[in-house]
């Protein structure tokens, strides 16, 4: 009868934890060069807005590339430049903005809803 309870015990007890788990694997755009939420990190010409920060903070790229960025945190954030070239709006969560950057130069960018978010796009 001891081993029943136990037995019993341990099986509520292990689908109570199961249920209990979140997932962290959040598919990216389709027609999209990358991974997903979760992998090891973003794709090739892919920023990841998560965490309240950019990742990765600096990029570079070669001109003609399209940068975009996903927004995987649960509040909304913005992708603007601090030279007025490109703003994305308000990008709510799994939302994304993608810009192509025709000309070489660093061009700093942040958020505007949390302006200690900052980061940069290094065109060659």
């Amino acid at each position: 009868m001891k081993k029943i309870i136990g037995i019993t015990l341990l099986f509520a007890l292990f689908s109570i934890s199961n249920s209990c788990t979140k997932s962290s694997t959040y598919s990216t755009p389709s027609g999209s060069n990358t991974g997903t939420k979760g992998s090891s990190g973003p794709g090739a010409n892919e920023v990841w807005i998560q965490s309240m920060a950019f990742n990765p903070s600096t990029i570079t790229v070669t001109a003609g590339t399209t940068i975009t960025w996903t927004n995987y945190d649960a509040v909304n954030h913005t992708v603007t430049s601090d030279n007025a070239l490109f703003d994305s709006g308000t990008i709510g969560t799994n939302g994304t903005f993608s810009h192509k950057f025709a000309t070489a130069g660093t061009f700093t960018y942040h958020c505007t809803v949390h302006p200690m978010m900052t980061a940069s796009v290094t065109v060659n």
